[in-house]
């Protein structure tokens, strides 16, 4: 699937897949939305300081790993521009 097949869902939409509102756990990272539900460190919609249905964006800068650890998981949306 290219990005072009790809919803555009906003802030709001991805909030709802925190692991509580729906089962789905999904975040946020320049632009895409990762689905992270199936990974052990984001049970319950939480991975340390970090939590599912957000832009993670600006935090993970802090992070003690790159973004490039979303890499591994399907990419399920495009978060529209604020």
């Amino acid at each position: 699937m290219s990005s072009h097949d790809l919803p555009v869902i906003t802030r709001q939409q991805l909030a709802l897949h925190n692991g509580t509102d729906k089962p789905a756990v999904w975040v946020a990272c320049r632009g895409l939305v990762y689905d992270v539900t199936a990974s052990r460190l984001w049970r319950e919609g939480r991975h340390y300081e970090h939590w599912a249905g957000q832009d993670l964006t600006d935090e993970l800068s802090e992070a003690p790993h790159t973004a490039d650890k979303l890499d591994r998981f399907r990419v399920v949306a495009i978060l529209a521009a604020s």
